[in-house]
């Protein structure tokens, strides 16, 4: 069972980055899908209100606005390590190289939680972030993943990156981590 869950989640991201190769990205909001089953016992308002946040922070990747995407971060935004002025240093170079930036998403497992009072999301993804260099011209995979988990928080009335909030991998030291701009 646990073969057959790894073999689509790669044959989904084969198929995106075959896709990505064959077109060249446009600009659109974020193609966020659910995978079978993914959310049916889950809060429908707040699934929307998921897919809104992800297109609102396509829409600033669309745009190169650093500071309209940066409010999708939460203030404890921790990734291995990294905090706010990292993801944002990542981000003004994936801007600075790369122009017709667009992702997806398949959420493959969603889980909501309150803890002491704050609504937090466990997303688990497969995806990818796409674009064209601007040097060659030529479409590009900039960032790829596989079963990851998007930790998201509900903070000031909207759903943030928290990062990997939810523990560091044991396998990878936080200094050889990649650091991927969307978790």
């Amino acid at each position: 069972m646990k073969q057959r869950g790894l073999l689509k989640i790669i044959l989904v991201l084969a198929g995106t980055m075959i896709l990505t190769q064959i077109r060249p990205p446009t600009p659109i909001a974020a193609v966020v899908e659910f995978g079978p089953g993914v959310g049916a016992d889950a809060d429908q308002p707040v699934m929307r209100e998921l897919v809104a946040a992800f297109n609102e922070a396509e829409t600033a990747v669309n745009k190169a606005d650093l500071e309209s995407l940066m409010k999708f971060y939460a203030a404890a935004y921790s990734y291995h390590g990294l905090k706010r002025p990292d993801v944002r240093r990542v981000w003004e170079e994936v801007f600075l190289h790369y122009r017709d930036i667009s992702s997806s998403h398949v959420f493959t497992e969603l889980k909501l939680v309150n803890a002491d009072g704050v609504r937090k999301a466990y997303v688990t993804c497969t995806g990818g972030l796409q674009g064209v260099e601007k040097q060659t011209g030529k479409p590009i995979t900039i960032d790829g993943w596989a079963g990851e988990v998007h930790y998201l928080v509900k903070e000031q009335g909207a759903w943030r990156f928290l990062g990997n909030a939810g523990g560091a991998s044991p396998s990878a030291s936080p200094a050889s981590a990649p650091h991927h701009p969307l978790f």
